[in-house]
């Protein structure tokens, strides 16, 4: 036989296994480095020899962190794993944070200085947003967007994007010199008052200031994430390798609930993590409620928006839905405890407040429009590192238990951000976990573990 592979701390022989050596080295030597690694993890985890080639994984939360492991779980993973990934959430796809979002994508921090890979993170996001917008176009059972696209601002050859009018002299002092260095696939134009209402008309830019990111983009999340899960589901389809996907409506109260049934838990509860006792009150969090306002243009008022004019993105933004349509955001409750996303008429109305005045700034006629409705997410807030403030990565098992046999693994603190880290870091965790490597990830985003709680 010859051919050994670790086995809990021993070695093995695989000749008397379901396969032969001839076949397992063939296997070993068609793939690459990450899928040998994951396979060898794999021999190193079963206690029996017919649960060899199966990797199963339980992913915690259906929100931009969860769905993107999944798929990118599903798409990298060698065929011979024949993997089983478990969705776990309560609230169904995208029925957290993530789908009260206000979906404005751009790579650029408030001060309009490109984010800590922010590069990368652009380019993976829009990769994504891709994949899910031809499964949501081919599929039939779509009829979230009859056209089946699920971004609004898409292609830089139409007069889109985002637009940034500056509010105080030393903001916008900041950000011209920071647009001299924008990130040349979302560039950054600064333009006067005059050409920022040809874009948008009746916008006031106070001091005749305003940036704009033509290729920016705006997302309708909930959409984009039920297309990213038909997106997961084509993958099985498309392959036929025996990979299974299944969604399970429903909380999981404690980690150790699933040890030894899962060969690896990505947790992507983002503010509920603290929920779970093995991790409740031991990760550098903070929480914040932000309350989004759905607001419509009465049919008996005219100056409708412009249907291929810009969001606005300024102290408040306004995430455009149509004509007459619109989310305006977001409100910052601090502490809060509240992971509810319904808003009461009180709390609707102390945010109308709260916005209104804001917004009215930029754009006056926010005015005449009225509440449609409001809707709610509890954001989980990263501690702020040289680099800004980033998500938190890597595995757990220190915190959960280092005799578990499942190997625990968090994705989490992606505060207001989740839209543009998501696709980036849900890949590195994908490869993480195939390969049973925590090293994959980049340092920056497991030094949380060194903060003394």
């Amino acid at each position: 036989s010859g051919l050994v592979v670790p086995y809990n701390g021993t070695t093995h022989p695989l000749s008397n296994s379901l396969f032969s050596c001839e076949s397992l080295q063939v296997l070993f030597t068609s793939l690459d480095s990450i899928h040998l690694l994951a396979l060898v993890a794999l021999f190193a985890h079963r206690r029996r020899y017919s649960e060899l080639l199966c990797l199963r994984c339980a992913v915690l939360g259906c929100g931009f962190a969860g769905l993107s492991v999944a798929w990118h779980l599903l798409k990298n993973s060698p065929r011979e794993l024949r993997l089983r990934v478990d969705l776990f959430d309560e609230a169904g796809i995208g029925g957290g944070a993530s789908g009260v979002s206000g979906g404005l994508l751009h790579p650029y921090s408030p001060k309009g200085k490109l984010l800590w890979r922010g590069a990368e993170c652009w380019k993976e996001t829009l990769r994504l947003l891709n994949v899910a917008e031809m499964a949501a176009r081919h599929s039939k059972d779509s009829n979230e967007t009859s056209d089946g696209l699920i971004v609004r601002r898409r292609f830089v050859y139409e007069i889109r994007g985002i637009l940034r009018p500056a509010v105080n002299m030393k903001n916008s002092e900041i950000m011209t010199e920071n647009a001299q260095n924008c990130h040349p696939n979302c560039r950054i134009e600064t333009i006067g008052e005059d050409y920022a209402q040809t874009l948008v008309p009746n916008i006031c830019a106070p001091l005749d200031v305003a940036f704009y990111m033509p290729a920016a983009v705006n997302v309708y999340p909930r959409p984009y994430l039920q297309a990213l899960f038909l997106a997961c589901q084509n993958i099985m389809k498309e392959n036929d390798v025996g990979q299974e996907l299944y969604l399970h409506k429903k909380s999981i109260h404690k980690l150790l609930d699933l040890e030894g049934e899962y060969d690896a838990v990505i947790i992507c509860l983002g503010a509920k993590v603290d929920m779970l006792p093995e991790l409740s009150g031991r990760l550098p969090l903070r929480t914040c409620r932000g309350v989004v306002a759905h607001m419509q243009l009465p049919l008996d008022m005219g100056e409708d928006y412009p249907e291929h004019a810009p969001s606005i993105l300024s102290d408040a933004w306004l995430a455009i839905q149509g004509t007459r349509s619109l989310y305006m955001g977001s409100t910052w409750e601090w502490k809060s405890t509240n992971s509810s996303a319904h808003v009461s008429a009180d709390e609707a109305s102390k945010a109308l407040e709260e916005l209104l005045p804001k917004a009215s700034v930029f754009y006056p006629g926010i005015k005449n429009w009225s509440l449609g409705g409001a809707k709610a997410g509890l954001r989980a807030m990263p501690p702020l590192t040289p680099h800004g403030s980033l998500p938190l990565l890597g595995c757990v098992n220190s915190l959960v238990g280092q005799n578990c046999r499942s190997r625990y693994w968090l994705f989490g603190g992606l505060g207001s951000r989740g839209l543009l880290y998501h696709a980036w870091l849900g890949k590195l965790m994908a490869q993480a976990v195939l390969s049973c490597d925590e090293q994959i990830i980049p340092s920056e985003l497991i030094a949380w573990k060194n903060i003394k709680r």
